[in-house]
This record gives structure tokens, C-alpha cells and sequence, in this order.
């Protein structure tokens, strides 16, 4: 038995974050429900380019393995009728909306309270269900910008620049899970739901970390680095050896950098007055670094690479996402998982890192087809008969899908 098979999450999600955070509790086990909203032909990552067709793309399928979808639409009678009835069945409603929509679809503890006293309602939006912006639409490409990641990412004299993945959704996705699973947790316990306002705003902030508490508490600036180097932990970058290939070094703890020393033939450095702390390295950086980019740059990055692996330094190349869908560490974890597709074919694609128990336990089905699982849901969960799933559909409880 899968950790969360006794956990039935309704969820009115669409595009990244949102599946993103149901994605992992329906590989742990739970039951997701995908409520698609018909008038727009449910999620919008199933029409999300390149490789789409139809109803479907392979961004859909990346964040919606082992869930299944109803079609429904909640603003009209019949269909929020559906939806409370799903409700009454579940532990938690997920709804990634704007930050004003759960109050005016009444997706929020206060509107549901009645039909289950027990349920968690998750709002997973940009800005929250409070403050001046929580009306606006929040993007993770916006929220990069708006927390500052943006102006810490890059190198120094260039532009503001993004991360390569949409880290702030993705962020929000694992905390929305948190969140839930926190509240079914308490209301299991207490007899009382409540509502989980996540935002992707408030995991960006979250996210500055410790440069925030420098800023906050001693005025520190946080700023771009050459390199993409540590703002104070010195070696801890980028370096290139004889064959152009890039590699990062890392002494997060004051051993390793008498370990690099040694490696590159200059153990002397350890003990070098201007280099034996890390505030000693930070202070005089540029000589140091100096000095390591010459003696990385008489051998190749593998060389280097070994060479510090075997003297228990942190390092690794750098790797484009071809390489590191194939490295052999990536196979050993289980990372790649494949499901089949009947107009894809085989999918592959990254597994959930949330690995608990016996990986051999995990099954992967692919993402459903939109509202393929109406008759399980309607009938088998919620014991309609025909008549009352005829008479929903005729009142458009299931837009054009009923």
C-alpha cells in the first residue's frame, strides 16, 4: 500500500504549478480528481506547443501521471452541485486560480465547510488570497523578477536574467503539497478543515533565504557574482579546464579547501595567512581565485574532476540536459519513467523525487484524457444512476464533455 492511498484530493488546477503539486501526492498514492473546466477544454497545458496534439501534449502528460479528470463546470448550478457532492468525498480541494477567484467560486473553507466540515482547501495562486495584489495574474517568470532572483542571477554588468526552469512554480508546487498534507493531517485530528493560502509571491521571498536575513539585519547588498560564485564561501564556483569545459569546486567546509590545495600541488595555500578562514579567502578572492584559474586551466575539467572526487572535494561538471538525462547516476535513482501513449508513444519523463519506501512499489499510468474518468467518478463514487448523470449533462453540468 502506497503512503497516501487513503487521501482523495478534488482538483481544480490547470498549467504548471498547481498539477505540479498534485503530480507528487497522486505518485504517493493519493487519488487525484482533475476538475476540467469544459468551456475551455479543460487544462491549458493540453494545448501547450511544441509536440501537441489535439487534447494532449507531452507538458501535459510531464505533470499529470496517475490522476484522472472530470469535466465540469462550476458556474453553473448542476455542476457545483457535482462538485459538492465530490467534496463530501474528499479530504482537500486544490485550486491553482488568481488570487481572488477561490472567494468567487466558492472554492474556499468558509463555502465548503458545510458540505464537509473536514476539508482542507488549498489556494495555490501568484499573490495570495490577501494583500494589494492579490487580484493580479502571477507567472513564475513575473515572480522572479518581483522577489529579486532576477537581479542576483547572472553575471555581473549583464542583464537581469531568469532561471532556466520555472523554479518559483515548481517551489510553490512542493509547498502547496506540504500544505495539504499538514492540514488533512490536522483535521484528521481536530474534526475541523481549513483553508491553505500558498503563493508563489510568498515562496520567492521565502527562497532569499539567508542574503535576506544579511540585508535585513546588517545592511548587506546582494548582488550578482562572477561566475556564479558564493556570495562568501571562497572557492565555490565556476572554473574551466584546458579543454574548455566548465566545472564548479566547492568548499562549503574549511577541510576542503586544504584538500583542493593539496589536489592542484599547492598545499602551501592552506596555510597561506591570507587564505587559512573562510573571511581570510573572501577578503583576498581575486588573488586566490587568480591562482586556481591557472592551475585548472593546465588540465581538462575531467582530470580535475576525478582528482577532487577522489580527494572527497564537492565538484561536478557542468552538464547540459542531455547529459544529465543520461548519466548513469540519473538511471541508477529510477529517475526516468515511461508511460505508455497512444499518439506519443512511449513517454518518457522525470520521475517525482518524493521516494518513500520501495521505489519497486510505484506504478505510473499516463495523464488522462479529458473527463475519461466520468463514469468511475459520477457512478461509481458518487452513485448517480443514468437518469441523474443524463439529467446533470442536459442541464450542462458537463459543458460539451457531458
Amino acid at each position: 500500500m502506497r503512503p497516501l492511498e487513503d487521501i482523495r484530493v478534488t482538483a481544480v488546477e490547470q498549467y504548471g504549478a498547481g498539477p505540479f503539486a498534485s503530480f507528487h501526492l497522486a505518485a504517493l498514492g493519493a487519488e487525484v480528481i482533475k476538475v476540467e473546466d469544459p468551456r475551455f477544454g479543460g487544462d491549458i497545458g493540453r494545448y501547450i506547443p511544441p509536440f501537441q496534439e489535439g487534447e494532449d501534449s507531452l507538458f501535459f502528460e510531464t505533470f499529470n501521471r496517475n490522476k484522472k479528470s472530470l469535466s465540469l463546470d462550476l458556474t453553473v448550478p448542476e455542476g457545483r452541485r457535482v462538485f459538492e457532492d465530490l467534496v463530501a468525498e474528499s479530504d482537500a480541494v486544490l485550486s491553482n486560480l488568481r488570487g481572488d477567484v477561490p472567494a468567487k467560486l466558492r472554492l474556499r473553507y468558509e463555502d465548503l465547510a458545510e458540505v464537509n466540515p473536514k476539508i482542507v482547501c488549498v489556494s495555490l495562486s501568484g499573490f495570495g488570497m490577501t494583500g494589494p495584489l492579490a487580484d493580479q495574474p502571477g507567472y513564475d517568470y513575473i515572480l522572479q523578477g518581483l522577489a529579486g532572483w532576477m537581479s542576483l542571477t547572472g553575471e555581473p554588468g549583464g542583464p537581469p536574467t531568469k532561471t532556466g526552469i520555472s523554479l518559483v512554480d515548481y517551489s510553490t508546487a512542493y509547498v502547496g503539497a506540504l500544505a495539504l498534507l499538514a492540514g488533512v493531517h490536522a483535521a484528521r485530528r481536530d474534526g475541523r478543515g481549513m483553508d491553505c493560502d500558498i503563493s508563489l509571491y510568498d515562496t520567492a521571498v521565502s527562497l532569499l533565504t539567508y542574503p535576506a536575513t544579511w540585508l535585513l539585519n546588517r545592511g548587506w547588498e546582494p548582488r550578482r557574482t562572477t561566475r556564479s560564485a558564493h556570495p562568501s564561501l571562497v572557492p565555490f564556483q565556476l572554473f574551466k579546464g584546458s579543454d574548455d569545459r566548465w566545472f564548479v569546486v566547492g568548499c562549503p567546509k574549511e577541510k576542503f579547501f586544504r584538500r583542493v590545495a593539496e589536489t592542484v600541488g599547492r598545499p602551501e595555500l592552506a596555510d597561506h595567512p591570507d587564505y587559512l578562514t573562510f573571511a581570510d579567502r573572501a577578503k583576498h578572492s581575486e588573488a586566490l581565485i587568480g591562482i586556481l584559474d591557472d592551475l585548472f586551466a593546465a588540465r581538462t575539467a575531467s582530470y580535475w574532476i576525478d582528482r577532487l572526487r577522489e580527494a572527497g572535494v564537492p565538484t561536478g561538471p557542468v552538464q547540459d540536459t542531455a547529459e544529465a538525462l543520461a548519466h548513469p547516476h540519473t538511471a541508477a535513482r529510477k529517475l526516468i519513467v515511461e508511460t505508455p501513449h497512444d499518439v506519443f508513444g512511449p513517454v518518457r519523463a522525470p520521475a517525482s523525487p518524493v521516494q518513500v519506501g520501495d521505489p519497486d512499489d510505484l506504478s505510473y499510468e499516463r495523464a488522462p484524457r479529458r473527463n475519461e474518468h466520468a463514469r468511475e467518478i459520477l457512478e461509481g463514487l458518487l452513485g448517480y444512476d443514468e437518469a441523474a448523470v443524463r439529467r446533470f449533462a442536459q442541464r450542462g453540468a458537463f459543458g460539451e464533455a457531458g
